[in-house]
C-alpha cells in the first residue's frame, strides 16, 4: 500500500472519529406497547357533526375554529380542543339544558386532524417534512410513507424520536436507514401521539 493510500485512511479514521464524538447516542425506541389505548381528541379544523336527538334544527357539522372552539344554535364559544367527541356531548347537553328539556347530543368527528400537541412532526431530512395528524397503531414505517422517506442527504440510523414520557422529554434512536433501504422490519417502531421525529443530514 503505497504511503498517499495509508495517509489518506488515517485522515479517514480521525474524521469519522471526530464526528462520532459530536453525536449523542440515544437508547433505541421502546417496541408495540400492546396495553396503549389513545383516544382521540378534538383539535383545531376538525369536521364535528352534531346531532340532538329529536331536535334536527339544533343538528348541524360544524368545523372547530383555530381557537379551539365552536359555536351552534343556542350555544356559543363551547371550548372544543382538547376534549373526547363524548366529552364534549356532555358539555354541549349541559349548555343545551337551560333552552332543551334533556338534551340527548351526539357527537361525531368527521374530518379529524386532532390538537396540535398529538400531532407527530417530521422534521429535518424527510422528503417532505411537515405535522401528521396520529392514528392508531401508528408506525415509524406509515410515518414515512406518508412523508415521502428521507432525502439523499439524510443519517437515517442517527434519526431519534423526541417523546413525552411520564410528563418529561425523553429521547429514543431509531433506525431509519435499515427500516427504508434495507427493508429490515426490526427497525420498525410505535409512534406516540406528540411525537416529534429528527431527521439530522448526513455530513458524508
Amino acid at each position: 500500500m503505497g504511503a498517499g493510500k495509508r495517509v489518506y485512511r488515517v485522515i479517514l479514521a480521525l474524521v469519522a472519529l471526530l464526528l462520532g464524538g459530536c453525536y449523542t447516542t440515544y437508547p433505541p425506541a421502546p417496541p408495540v406497547v400492546e396495553s396503549f389505548e389513545p383516544q382521540y381528541l378534538i383539535g383545531p379544523g376538525d369536521s364535528v357533526n352534531i346531532q340532538v336527538w329529536r331536535n334536527p334544527e339544533l343538528s348541524m357539522t360544524v368545523t372547530v375554529r383555530p381557537d379551539g372552539k365552536l359555536t351552534t344554535p343556542l350555544v356559543e364559544d363551547i371550548p372544543a380542543s382538547g376534549r373526547t367527541p363524548t366529552q364534549l356531548a356532555r358539555e354541549i347537553e349541559k349548555a343545551l339544558s337551560k333552552y332543551v328539556q334533556s338534551p340527548v347530543v351526539t357527537v361525531i368527528v368527521a374530518g379529524g386532524v386532532g390538537p396540535y400537541g398529538e400531532q407527530i412532526r417530521v422534521i429535518g431530512e424527510a422528503a417532505r417534512p411537515q405535522a401528521l395528524p396520529y392514528r392508531e397503531n401508528m408506525s415509524l414505517l406509515d410515518v414515512m410513507i406518508m412523508v415521502g422517506g428521507i432525502t439523499d442527504f439524510a443519517a437515517g440510523n442517527r434519526a431519534s424520536i423526541l417523546r413525552t414520557v411520564g410528563g418529561r422529554r425523553e429521547q429514543f434512536g431509531v433506525r431509519l436507514q435499515d427500516l427504508l433501504r434495507r427493508g429490515d422490519l426490526t427497525a420498525n417502531v410505535a409512534m406516540r401521539p406528540g411525537d416529534v421525529l429528527i431527521i439530522p443530514q448526513s455530513y458524508f
